[in-house]
């Protein structure tokens, strides 16, 4: 099952929640906060008529104007949404360069797709967009975690080890099986054997997934890639809403695709370690 809904509904909740505390973070808004505390406590009564807590209302009113402008300024909501992105699939959390740069290629993609698709007027194609837009943050995610998971692959030492000793040490068990002449022992020898053998063809099968995987994960750059050149096409001429949904299917498409391979690494991986 998808885990796309989750995972969209967490990031509007938090690109949300990230808005608002910028708002509230605002220069503007510590200098309204500020001012409202010195005039409460220094000037409380400047006019015979007026009471302290005007001051505290005006104050309210000012802050409460610097969070709905905070909200509606699209340029900084876009800027602390794609700050909240970066964070949620932070390159910095992959240590190979090639991986991370790889994070960061895609990133970029979708941060220059977005911008493109920001721009469209509202309408059905605008709606289409969207929704790509949608599907291209789990796009997104599952490279992210296609990512992190060769990584990981990569940097196990116990995996890369057995990888190099198993064959040697089936060839050994056989040699001392030919010698044994014990049948308790002998039987012993063909347990371990047949137990070591397991173990290849797992290893086999997660070298053969991830060796798949790291194909994937090139194909899926150049998909991406492909996808922020047709995004220029649709920002330099117009079209029809069928070849707008006929895109956010071919993004669809590639996402269920990540999806089995990252799931299938998941089984694999955990079979085996």
């Amino acid at each position: 099952m998808s885990r796309t809904p989750s995972l969209q509904d967490e990031l509007r909740r938090r690109a949300a929640r990230a808005i608002v505390v910028h708002a509230f973070l605002r220069i503007e808004s510590a200098l309204t906060i500020a001012m409202t505390i010195i005039l409460v406590f220094l000037y409380p009564t400047p006019f015979p008529w007026w009471q302290w807590w005007y001051w505290l209302i005006l104050g309210v009113v000012g802050e409460a104007f610097i969070v709905y402008t905070s909200i509606r300024d699209e340029v900084t909501a876009k800027e602390v949404v794609a700050d909240m992105f970066r964070e949620r699939f932070n390159p910095e959390e992959l240590h190979s360069a090639k991986y991370r740069g790889r994070l960061e290629q895609a990133l970029n993609y979708r941060h220059r797709i977005e911008e493109i698709a920001r721009r469209q007027e509202e309408g059905i194609l605008h709606d289409y967009l969207e929704n790509s837009l949608l599907a291209l943050t789990d796009w997104i995610a599952n490279i992210f975690r296609l990512a992190k998971r060769l990584e990981a692959y990569e940097g196990d030492e116990v995996l890369q080890r057995d990888l190099k000793a198993l064959p040697k040490d089936i060839q050994n068990a056989e040699a001392r099986l030919r010698l044994e002449n014990n049948e308790s022992v002998r039987q012993e020898i063909r347990q371990v054997i047949a137990s070591k053998k397991a173990q290849v063809q797992n290893l086999g099968q997660l070298q053969d997934v991830m060796e798949k995987a790291e194909m994937q994960l090139e194909n899926s750059l150049t998909a991406l890639g492909t996808v922020y050149s047709q995004f220029l096409l649709l920002d330099a001429q117009k079209i029809d809403d069928a070849r707008a949904r006929g895109l956010a299917q071919d993004i669809r498409g590639q996402v269920d695709a990540l999806q089995n391979i990252v799931t299938t690494m998941d089984e694999v991986y955990g079979r085996t370690i």
